[in-house]
């Protein structure tokens, strides 16, 4: 069971989120979600989570039409995470409305039989101490696990992501956490201490100026596709988490997943929620794939 799967483990949730040219609410959103429909492209995804018993029957219809494997999505008495932001008019920085944790305040991942024996595992954007929780039920040494992470969580859980990062293979972060999690303006000073903490590879995402991985042994950047109409920069991440990680799941290489990654990424900030990559062909996939393609620089 452990050929060619992908474990996804972090948020389910609502989100509010207001734009400067719009606004939506009740918006099926969280980093598994994002990330969960940008990996099912891939490869067969299983997830792990929690919801309330006020989650819309329409995001249970995205996870049953995405996931391979929902047994470990909790469905428990409350009310179900709940996030609003508020974009500023640089649709790059925003601020957080409100965060309502409901019933993702006691959520603590149980793995299943055959979700200890992924071979792919992707630590979604939730706590240190949450992701650890799998790493230590995980039965499958030879898993590849990827991190992802946020400001908040070098902030105040900074041990705890270290010794998770110690645990795992690659991390995903933006230009600004590799900064305040290394104290380092230099991406390449940046990537080498983050290498030290016990990591194999880290992607370092640039935004607009697309992304560059870091390994002992190689250094490869990509650029951004140019997005000529963003309508929601929410998920972009988790987005590119998902992408990655199954490409590498399915037997493509680690510069196809960065490729893949920054593809799907660039389509998800076209659409609220994960609206655009649900509906988005294969084949306008690959034509952002080949423009990406011809951007790298290793």
């Amino acid at each position: 069971m452990s050929d060619n799967t992908v474990l996804i483990v972090g948020s389910i949730g609502l989100d509010t989120i207001e734009t400067p040219a719009e606004k939506q609410e009740n918006i099926i959103g969280g980093s598994t979600t994002y990330s969960l429909i940008a990996a099912s492209r891939y490869a067969p995804v299983s997830i792990v989570g929690i919801v309330g018993n006020d989650f819309p029957d329409k995001g249970h219809a995205i996870f049953n039409s995405h996931a391979t494997n929902i047994e470990d999505l909790q469905i428990v008495e409350g009310e179900t995470f709940r996030w609003g932001g508020k974009y500023h008019n640089n649709w790059d920085d925003r601020d957080t409305l409100y965060t309502e944790l409901g019933v993702f305040s006691d959520f603590r991942p149980k793995l299943s039989l055959h979700n200890k024996m992924r071979s792919h595992i992707l630590l979604a954007n939730i706590h240190p101490d949450l992701q650890q929780l799998v790493i230590e039920q995980n039965d499958n040494k030879d898993a590849l696990i990827v991190v992802d992470t946020m400001n908040l969580w070098i902030n105040i859980s900074r041990e705890s992501l270290i010794n998770v990062l110690s645990n795992s293979n690659i991390l995903l972060l933006s230009e600004s956490e590799a900064t305040l999690l290394t104290n380092q303006e230099n991406l390449s000073d940046s990537a080498s201490k983050i290498l030290d903490m016990g990591l194999e590879t880290v992607v370092i995402k640039k935004g607009s100026n697309g992304a560059e991985l870091f390994s002992n042994n190689e250094h490869i950047s990509v650029g951004a596709y140019p997005v000529k109409n963003v309508v929601d920069p929410t998920g972009a991440g988790d987005t590119f988490g998902g992408g990655f990680i199954s490409v590498l799941a399915s037997g493509k290489s680690i510069t196809d997943a960065l490729v893949y990654g920054s593809s799907l990424a660039s389509l998800c900030v076209e659409g609220f929620g994960a609206n655009k990559l649900r509906e988005v062909s294969e084949s306008v996939i690959m034509e952002r794939i080949t423009f990406l393609k011809s951007t790298l620089n290793s």
